[in-house]
Formats: structure tokens, sequence, C-alpha cells
């Protein structure tokens, strides 16, 4: 029987999680994480709602004027389901809706550590690309990107590749999500790198249709 897109990339998704947590101090990290955007996944909680218990949505509204009616209804979709909902570079929107924590981009992962003291419970993930320095206080998971060649605002980057991201995994000192390309294809491609788990913005929009 053929297995669906969605099967196969939480399959995965629970494999390198699974593996990770053997090594990592952090060992409730969610397997795998939902990227919003405003262009390419815009009613978002139409995928949160589909996601299985234990995955996590990061949701980033890029300033969008219905940023907050939009958390509110990802809050409600992400509580019912067991997602955990993170909030990109907004700690005032997260702590408005309840949010479990927050996306940092690579500009501002100096967030990191005061967010950390002052929000203990929160998750707080950091983007990181390519030269990126992994050693930063406060981060609980850096996101890694693009690991394949990937759209949105990674389209004209340069692909990593698996051994490139598997050297920047090993010499990372917090764990690492996959993040760029990923899709059913190429997911097992991970199992072995030293990811923690899987990101995505379409691909999982669209293993997660109706």
């Amino acid at each position: 029987m053929n297995r669906s897109d969605a099967e196969i990339l939480w399959e995965v998704a629970r494999v390198l999680a699974r593996d990770a947590a053997k090594v990592s101090r952090v060992a409730a990290l969610p397997p795998l994480l939902f990227f919003t955007d405003p262009a390419r996944t815009p009613r978002p909680w139409e995928t949160a709602a589909r996601l299985p218990a234990g995955a996590a949505v990061v949701f980033r509204h890029f300033g969008r004027p219905d940023a907050g009616e939009t958390a509110l209804r990802l809050r409600e979709v992400t509580a019912a389901g067991g997602v955990q909902l993170l909030i990109g570079l907004d700690d005032d929107l997260a702590e408005a809706v309840g949010a479990d924590g927050v996306h940092l981009p690579e500009h501002a992962l100096g967030q990191a550590r005061t967010l950390a003291e002052t929000h203990p419970a929160w998750l707080i993930t950091g983007a990181a690309h390519a030269g990126s320095a992994f050693d930063l206080p406060g981060l609980h998971a850096r996101v890694l990107s693009p690991v394949f060649e990937a759209g949105g605002a990674s389209s004209t980057a340069s692909p990593l590749g698996l051994e490139a991201f598997r050297a920047s995994a090993a010499a990372a000192s917090c764990p690492v999500y996959a993040l760029g390309g990923i899709d059913a294809k190429n997911a097992r491609g991970l199992i072995g790198s030293g990811a923690c788990g899987l990101a995505g913005v379409s691909a999982i929009q669209a293993a997660f249709s109706a």
C-alpha cells in the first residue's frame, strides 16, 4: 500500500527526533515544524488543524495587519490538536495569544538570552544559514537552511546538500532542524544526518492538505 506524503514526513521527523533525543539535552522538541508564509500559506490554520499532535507551527506574519487575528485562529486549532505554536519575531504577540514560544530570524538571535530568562517555559528556535555561528545562549534549537533547492526567500541561496548539513549539525552545540526543499521523496536521506527534525512550508502544506 502506498503511504501518503504526510505519513512519510511525520515518520521521518519522528525518527530524527528520537535519534537526536538520545544525545541532546533538549528531549522534548517537536519533530516537525510547519513554517507559515503570507504568500505561500494564506490560510495556515487549515494546515495547522491537520498536523499530528506533537508537531509545531511557526507563524511568521512579517508585519501583516491581520497578524493578531491569524495568530488567534492558529492558537485555537493548535491547542485543540496538541500542536505547539511559535510566533516569529514577535514576543508581544506570543504573550498575547498564549503561544508556546518564539522563532527568531538570524539577525535577531541576540534576543534569545533575554527571552529565555523572561519566559523560561518558552521554546525558542532561531534561523541558521551556511557559515552561521551555532553557539548562542538561550536557543533550544536552530533551523538550518536551505538543505536542498527551495522556494520563497531561500530560492536564490545555494543549497547546502546533505554532507554540509551533516557537518554543520555535528559541529552545533544545540539541536538542528533541516529546512529547505524537503519533501516526501528526499526526507529519508536526512536519517542519520544529525537533524533533530524536519521543517518546511509548501511541502508540509501540500502533504497535510484535505
